[in-house]
């Protein structure tokens, strides 16, 4: 038998200090009067003959022990029982699931009826109104008249990419600027040379956004010097803070575009802020990242494909739920969390996170503190493990229909074997669609990554295990379509204390996660200061129904 829990110090529970007996004293309690000694004299005089009595007769005194020893049994019969329950109850805790060797078994729940529907969709009355206007008005000035034209390289994976180039709109927007086509920069991590127009059908993004923005395809021909737009710090604006207001642009960026006509925003990631920006740029960035962004039409072909051998893997129509696991070897060591494993393999991270990431693991003296408070705020990654024994206290069944989007699980299979072994029929798109079929995406990393985003967009209900642009995307187009499909958010804090808890019986546990969780699934949310656009896109790119 295995635990599945993290170490966690049970502090101990602190209990009232005793008052101290001569303030036990009640003011209710008056003196004494002559009556009231009477009465007591009385009572001691009773007393004395009842006992009396007792003593000069046997029988009654045996009698009377008899019942004291049934009551007494009684007594320690009922202790006996809380005592059972209560060990039954610690011997069903979530993290006493019993381990098998690598099969995890965890006590059976009762599949619910809202499992696969969003149970409060109906009660929302949101839609979404950020699609272009049909014979909209374009209040574009003429192409001479332009403030100039600004290019950005899109850095990191597909959907980092996604939102730069929402957002390189929205700015060419705000300056009456014209757009060049994004370049999507290949990444350390990706490795990847994949160009714009391989992923996204460019023709259908310039045209559905002709009336808000001018946006070309290449670098103007009488601009001859185009290595220099990559390279010339002449050419380049680069003192963008993170989440600038769109007046930053208007002020220090659109003068020197009108300087030089050409100018490259470097860097691009998280450039515009989100609730210090005109509500219509809100809106058009919405525009383009629900509208304006189609893939090219083999991904979407493909990824229906996957999305029907899902849906028909039992013979019969069944829904499938996606799951976004984030537990690749880089994200584990980037977290600075704790998770299982011998001794060895913690030395091996250790070592990865001090040649990866030295500022941060500086001596490594401190990690474990700070392990341990990234994890009770839930700031770490669910292992696979963990997320099995949630969905089954949810009422997922074994038979249940996952597709996992994942890169390679850090610890391989035997990481993946408690996840896999309590659901089965568990699988990727390398398990649904032939190496033949799969071979015209594996040139683009962010093909790939593309097909995991569809499927996953397309689901009964998604579960993310961990933040990024990914989960947050996909919650968001999900949101954007009216709240109608389940995306479970996990509350990573409340599950680790849970998991800690070695008092937590499992229908205890179970309650917590249902009732925790009735409202994580993708309804909709108040937008605050700073909110996400991308996960929450209620307020400036929906309307009431």
């Amino acid at each position: 038998m295995a635990e599945l829990r993290h170490s966690s110090s049970v502090g101990a529970r602190a209990s009232s200090s005793p008052m101290k007996r001569d303030e036990d004293a009640s003011p209710l309690i008056h003196g004494t009067t002559h009556d009231d000694d009477h009465r007591h004299h009385f009572s001691r005089d009773r007393d004395r003959s009842f006992w009396s009595f007792l003593s000069d007769d046997p029988r009654v005194f045996s009698l009377l022990n008899s019942k004291i020893s049934l009551f007494l049994i009684a007594v320690f019969a009922i202790v006996g029982l809380i005592s059972a329950f209560s060990i039954f109850n610690r011997l069903n805790a979530p993290y006493l699931c019993k381990k098998d060797g690598i099969v995890l078994h965890c006590p059976h729940v009762n599949e619910a009826p809202s499992l696969w529907e969003n149970p409060y969709s109906a009660t929302t009355s949101w839609k979404p109104c950020a699609e272009r206007r049909d014979n909209g008005i374009s209040d574009l000035p003429p192409e001479n008249e332009t403030n100039g034209y600004i290019f950005i390289h899109a850095e990191g994976g597909l959907n980092q990419q996604r939102i730069a180039i929402c957002n390189a709109v929205a700015v060419a927007k705000i300056m009456n600027a014209t757009l060049i086509l994004p370049v999507l920069k290949q990444d350390q991590i990706w490795k990847d040379q994949t160009k714009f127009e391989d992923i996204f059908d460019v023709d259908h993004f310039i045209d559905y956004l002709k009336y808000d923005v001018r946006i070309v395809r290449d670098i103007p021909e009488w601009f001859t010097d185009k290595s220099e737009l990559f390279t010339s710090i002449r050419r380049t604006v680069k003192n963008i803070p993170k989440y600038a207001p769109a007046q930053f642009y208007i002020d220090n960026v659109l003068p020197r575009i009108k300087e030089k006509k050409i100018m490259a925003l470097k860097p691009f990631v998280d450039r515009l802020g989100y609730d210090n920006v005109p509500p219509e740029i809100n809106r058009l960035r919405c525009r383009v990242n629900y509208h304006a962004l189609k893939f090219l039409p083999e991904i979407e072909e493909m990824s229906d494909l996957l999305v029907s051998r899902m849906r028909n893997r039992t013979g019969v129509s069944n829904p499938y739920m996606a799951l976004h696991l984030r537990f690749e070897k880089g994200m584990v060591g980037l977290s600075f969390c704790d998770f299982v494993g011998t001794r060895d393999e913690k030395a091996r991270m250790g070592e990865y996170r001090k040649k990866e990431w030295p500022r941060r693991y500086k001596n490594g003296s401190h990690l474990w503190q700070l392990a341990l408070q990234k994890r009770k705020e839930g700031r770490c990654p669910l292992e696979p493990g963990e997320v099995a024994v949630i969905l089954r206290a949810m009422g997922y069944p074994k038979e249940t229909q996952i597709y996992v989007a994942s890169g390679q699980v850090y610890g391989g299979q035997n990481r993946m074997a408690p996840l896999k072994n309590m659901f089965p029929s568990l699988v990727t798109k390398e398990e649904l669609a032939t190496k033949e079929e799969l071979d015209g995406f594996r040139k683009h990393v962010t093909s790939l990554a593309a097909l995991d985003f569809l499927v996953c967009l397309k689901s009964d209900v998604f579960v993310m295990t961990h933040g990024g642009n990914f989960a947050k995307l996909i919650i968001g187009a999900r949101r954007y379509t009216g709240h109608l499909h389940k995306s479970i958010k996990p509350d990573k804090g409340l599950m680790s204390k849970s998991f800690g808890d070695p008092y937590m019986g499992w229908a205890t546990f179970v309650e917590d996660v249902i009732v925790t969780h009735q409202t994580r699934t993708g309804l909709p949310e108040e937008t605050f200061p700073n909110y996400d656009l991308w996960e929450n896109p209620l307020t400036p790119c929906m309307c009431r129904a």
